[in-house]
């Protein structure tokens, strides 16, 4: 069976180089299988990839890159992420919902929280810790995203299926 496509926002150069630094850091290695990325839609059916592709094509055609901007650092419980605020990338990720309604898992039928997990499946204490020496030297700054990227999910690391980069 193939497995289920997760969609992501992919980031500029320098910030997922950035991101993904604090990531190797501070996830716990024997569960850090992909790079720091900000998702989209968790469980799109593979059935629907040509349709999923086409629409991916569309949107970035016709779109420039959204504005977005990292706003505050989140702690939740056992994780330690960074808010990522763009209206214009939520604009867009609604389209793409309205176009994939009836396949959305209920997790993705909500309008996200956009994020980037830095720290995830630790003790409480631990992401506490870290949440706290992140909000010390943070400061709110734009953040570039530059396109979308579907990948099939298979438990592990994440096979990637294609990138598309906002040409509008």
């Amino acid at each position: 069976m193939t497995a289920p496509i997760i969609i992501t926002a992919d980031m500029g150069k320098t910030d997922q180089a950035w991101a993904n630094g604090l990531r190797r850091a501070h996830y716990p290695p024997e569960r850090n299988f992909v790079d720091a990325h900000i998702t989209l839609f968790h469980h799109l059916p593979p059935s629907h990839l040509p349709e999923i592709k086409s629409r991916m094509a569309a949107l970035v055609k016709d779109y420039p890159a959204p504005a977005a901007y990292l706003s505050d650092v989140m702690l939740f419980g056992k994780a330690v992420a960074f808010r990522v605020d763009s209206p214009e990338l939520l604009a867009m990720r609604d389209e793409l919902a309205d176009a994939f309604r009836g396949l959305l898992i209920p997790q993705d039928q909500a309008p996200p929280k956009l994020h980037i997990t830095v720290q995830n499946k630790v003790k409480p204490s631990v992401a506490k810790v870290l949440h706290g020496q992140l909000l010390d030297s943070f400061h709110p700054r734009p953040f570039a995203i530059s396109g979308l990227s579907a990948h099939y999910y298979r438990g592990g690391p994440w096979e990637h299926i294609g990138r598309w980069s906002f040409r509008g």
